[in-house]
């Protein structure tokens, strides 16, 4: 059995309580293996840090209810315990995109038809497709005897959700917890953990989440911190069976074939404190494709890696860094250079944003870029969020015209210029008669600010590494 953190909205403290669980079975030596549900990358990063293993997004909007099944599956074999960190409040999620899994199928039927209508992709959803039981933290700082009717509502909506306690958070002085005792008691749900207001323990954050652990310098003291919190603020006797996973029998994936080529077809691949959005399963598919990847940092490296064949920038803040990659005119120039020699690209959100003319950040200081992309980034306050179905309007390294693939947006940065060949038609999913145009595909470069997990379309990756391998070629010949 393996345990879903919940919570009964966002900001209750599910990261928090996910990390404080994580750093106390690691400090125990335990081989730990978390999940995040949702397009997230930097909670991810921080259960990376902890357990030392990478951590593994769950989400069937961007990939299938079979793949996550598969990965979720794949990954909880050989380990100890396994944790799943939920997204938002626990029913919040879509209108329904697909449902390919037949017993899921028929436990939705069950469901009342709001409920389906609206929870694709939600912490629920995930819940009901891997049989995991629900611990639900709620934020108790401005509530009491209330605690009950939340935790009554969250664990009758759905019969199939297997609610088995609670964690409250933000609780105030022993009085607020023995009201909240008292209310609680007239539900069979059990306390699980019980957090008192930490103003001595913070994880730093800014305009997007949370600040990455690349960028963080007490990550080792804020990890003993968390697990002495966990130590002393959970009932351990309760928790470790239900984070022992159980066999698992979902089917097994079909495995990929990989591009046999001697030598190897190399792949830069940005990586630094500007850029770290990538999800573990995109490196390792290229890698089990035949790719050979190659760190290196737009920041510091005023070259590429010798003898590429391709250039993989991912998202992150070049927004905060801006001032530091413009400086490093030299690799800049590499990076223009290589893409005007027909190098295959493939930037999404922060790299799209490195490969304009310009980024202009909060303080409205204007840092050359790239410069490949006759547009500039803006950064403003407005958020644009959410996921996206994205239909190509034209070929690039990796689709073809007609091909049709969900992604995730999440940024403040903007675009002053359009791109007047755009890449993509770009479908909100709250509005379906909403589209957009967007993306950039010139010479061999694939750019959007559209993340993409390739869980599902490992055939994108394929043809991506078939341009790598075609420029391969023609370098040797030229």
């Amino acid at each position: 059995m393996v345990l879903m953190i919940a919570g009964d909205r966002s900001g209750v403290g599910k990261t928090t309580v996910t990390l404080a669980l994580l750093a106390f079975l690691a400090s125990q030596k335990h081989q730990v293996q978390s999940f995040k549900v949702g397009p997230d990358y930097i909670d991810p990063m921080f259960h990376t840090a902890i357990t030392g293993r990478p951590c593994r997004n769950l989400d069937p909007i961007l990939t299938s209810e079979t793949y996550v099944q598969l990965s979720f599956t794949k990954h909880c074999q050989g380990v100890e315990y396994a944790l799943v960190e939920g997204v938002m409040g626990l029913f919040d999620g879509i209108p329904c995109k697909k449902t390919d899994d037949t017993r899921l199928k028929g436990a939705m039927r069950k469901t009342s038809e709001k409920i389906r209508s609206l929870d694709y992709g939600s912490t629920a959803h995930i819940a009901r497709l891997l049989n995991i039981p629900v611990v639900l933290v709620i934020d108790c700082s401005h509530l009491s005897g209330s605690v009950a009717a939340i935790t009554h509502g969250y664990s009758s909506l759905d019969p199939h959700i297997d609610l088995v306690g609670v964690i409250l958070n933000r609780v105030g002085s022993n009085r607020h917890l023995h009201l909240l005792q008292q209310s609680l008691d007239t539900l069979n749900i059990p306390i699980l953990g019980t957090l008192r207001r930490q103003d001595d323990l913070t994880i730093p954050s800014r305009h997007l989440g949370l600040i990455p652990t690349t960028e963080l310098t007490h990550l080792e003291s804020l990890f003993r911190q968390l697990a002495y919190l966990a130590q002393t603020s959970f009932n351990w006797q309760y928790l470790l069976p239900l984070l022992t996973p159980s066999p698992l029998d979902f089917l097994t994936s079909s495995p990929l074939h990989p591009l046999i080529h001697s030598p190897p077809i190399k792949i830069a691949v940005a990586s630094d404190q500007a850029f770290n959005f990538y999800y573990q399963d995109n490196l390792d598919i290229l890698q089990t494709l035949g790719a050979q990847l190659i760190p290196w940092s737009p920041l510091e490296d005023e070259n590429l890696p010798k003898n590429i064949h391709g250039l993989y920038f991912g998202g992150g803040f070049p927004e905060m860094f801006a001032q530091d990659l413009s400086r490093n005119c030299r690799g800049r120039e590499a990076v223009k250079a290589a893409i005007i020699s027909e190098i295959p690209t493939y930037a999404e959100c922060g790299g799209l944003m490195y490969l304009c003319q310009q980024i202009i950040d909060f303080q409205a200081q204007k840092w050359p870029m790239v410069g490949i992309l006759p547009t500039t980034a803006i950064m403003k306050k407005n958020l644009i969020l959410g996921y996206r179905q994205a239909t190509a309007l034209q070929n690039s390294p990796l689709l073809t015209i007609g091909q049709t693939i969900w992604g995730h947006e999440f940024h403040r940065s903007h675009l002053t210029i359009v791109s007047k060949n755009p890449l993509f038609s770009m479908q909100n999913w709250r509005y379906n008669s909403l589209k957009v145009k967007e993306g950039w595909k010139m010479h061999k470069l694939h750019a959007s600010y559209i993340h993409l997990h390739f869980g599902e379309y490992s055939d994108f990756l394929r043809k991506f590494l078939g341009h790598c391998l075609d420029f391969l070629r023609s370098s040797k010949l030229g």
